[in-house]
């Protein structure tokens, strides 16, 4: 597989994943989308002849600096979002799976029950992450979501490993708290308000 094979295999496989982070950040599907693109075409462009095992990190950057500049070319702060991914778990192929599949790993298949509650519940995750501070967002979902380590989160946000650990310690803590408040603990199971 030559380069450009490569290059093209890498963006499909990660354009979904970037998708819903340019999304949640921005707020707009068609902005991310534009966003996506746009740091796929900055990789591609720039980056290109670099070695595979790098575009990882350098797309990641790129897509948060295009959101960033999103960001600023509209004179707003904040909405970085962050997903479910402190609640997800690993397949036994090392695939994340499904991010609902804390609550109820042990299960075959969700009833129509079940999955109303998981959506309802997905749908409060995702409320309670968009309540997070920006930088706590970010941290969280590069972190966990992206599942970058902390330095490579450090250098993607431009902060310390020390900022990076205390914005996830600070957005992991309160995600619990908005969950708890809502009926949901931590691991997911409805609590008895």
């Amino acid at each position: 597989m030559d380069a450009t094979e490569k290059l093209a295999a890498f963006l499909a496989e990660v354009e979904r994943r970037a998708f819903k982070q340019a999304q949640y950040a921005v707020q707009d599907e068609d902005t991310a989308l534009d966003i996506v693109q746009d740091a796929m075409m900055r990789l591609a462009d720039r980056y290109n002849a670099r070695p595979p095992e790098e575009w990882p990190m350098l797309f990641q950057r790129i897509l948060q600096n295009a959101i960033r500049d999103h960001f600023r070319r509209q004179k707003v702060r904040g909405f970085w979002v962050t997903l479910f991914s402190a609640f997800e778990s690993k397949d036994d192929d090392g695939d994340a799976g499904d991010p609902m599949e804390w609550l109820g790993a042990d299960m075959q298949a969700p009833s129509p029950e079940e999955e109303h509650d998981q959506a309802r519940t997905m749908a409060l995750i995702e409320e309670g992450v968009a309540q997070l501070p920006a930088r706590q967002r970010e941290a969280f979902m590069l972190r966990y979501w992206e599942e970058l380590d902390v330095a490579e989160t450090a250098a993607a946000m431009g902060c310390s490993q020390g900022s990076v650990k205390t914005h996830c310690s600070r957005a992991t803590h309160a995600l619990a708290i908005w969950l708890q408040r809502r009926g949901i603990d931590w691991y997911g199971t409805r609590g008895g308000t």
